[in-house]
């Protein structure tokens, strides 16, 4: 058996000045980044706690002299962060529906069916991650402006924002390549006892797939939520726009302090779902990241 080398030796941390000298070592740097992540966040919120005066201050106030609560209720008010928020989360879950169970059946299709010119199909997928993204905006604003086929615009409607959300080339090789590692000894079994290609799909491998489905849905949900050129382009009807683009259409008359706040609020969703499905995050990048 190989040795396992680390960057300081077991004899190192068994004495005790060693094993100090490395825990004072990895608590500081924990401490640091920690710090270097968390003050960004304690910085916007209590600068909506601040008085506009005390924001603009130089230098800068690391503590509010006096706390301010009223920015937050003016911000969910005055910006209609409700109807806003709502129309950001309808935008977010269709995309994740949408883009959940078509890129599951075609990364399924890719890595267990293995259809003809399966191979070329996914080069050309795997192709679209070179071009810039900017540079695809004007041919969909060109097709959800005049639907092919159907000659139907869907500007001002969320299958805008659902539909091209659909190709999304990265997901689809992730969930591939997680299929990929599947057992094929499970799939072969689920076969013997009569399960159909869709029955082997719905019962046997999207249960073994939980945690890179639930990197897929993390990934969905923050690309959606965080766009703001796309949604800016599709949505000219300020009632329909995600918190995304009203946050700036609604910015131009409002205090900073109640733009901080609004901020804040529109940030609180997204930090939720990482803290609740982190495990599952970290579980189904590991479990992409290895082969079986």
């Amino acid at each position: 058996m190989s040795a396992v080398r680390t960057l300081i030796s077991p004899a190192t941390l068994a004495r005790p000045r060693g094993r100090a000298i490395y825990w004072t070592v990895f608590t500081g740097v924990v401490l640091l980044f920690t710090l270097a992540f968390l003050f960004p966040v304690y910085w916007m919120v209590t600068g909506a706690m601040k008085s506009p005066d005390e924001v603009a201050r130089t230098p800068p106030t690391l503590i509010p002299k006096h706390w301010h609560t009223g920015g937050y209720t003016d911000a969910w008010d005055l910006m209609q962060l409700p109807q806003h928020l709502w129309n950001t989360v309808v935008q977010a879950a269709g995309a994740w529906l949408f883009q959940l169970v078509f890129c599951t059946a075609a990364a399924y299709a890719l890595s267990k069916l293995r259809p003809a010119f399966g191979k070329v199909i996914l080069g050309g997928i795997l192709a679209t991650l070179m071009v810039p993204a900017q540079a695809l905006v004007v041919p969909k604003y060109l097709t959800v402006a005049d639907l092919p086929i159907l000659h139907t615009s869907l500007l001002n409607d969320p299958l805008a924002i659902w539909l091209p959300a659909v190709a999304n080339a990265f997901n689809l090789y992730l969930l591939k390549r997680f299929f990929d590692q599947l057992p094929r000894d499970v799939l072969e079994a689920a076969e013997i006892d009569g399960a159909g290609r869709l029955r082997t799909l719905w019962s046997v491998v999207l249960p073994m797939s939980r945690p890179v489905l639930a990197v897929v849905s993390i990934f969905a949900l923050v690309a959606v939520w965080q766009d703001f050129l796309w949604p800016l382009m599709v949505f000219s009807d300020t009632g329909k726009q995600p918190i995304s683009v009203a946050l700036v259409q609604l910015s131009q008359n409002i205090q900073l302090t109640v733009l901080i706040a609004a901020m804040v609020i529109a940030s609180i969703p997204m930090v939720a779902l990482f803290l609740v499905f982190q495990r599952h995050i970290i579980a189904g990048i590991s479990a992409g990241s290895t082969k079986g």
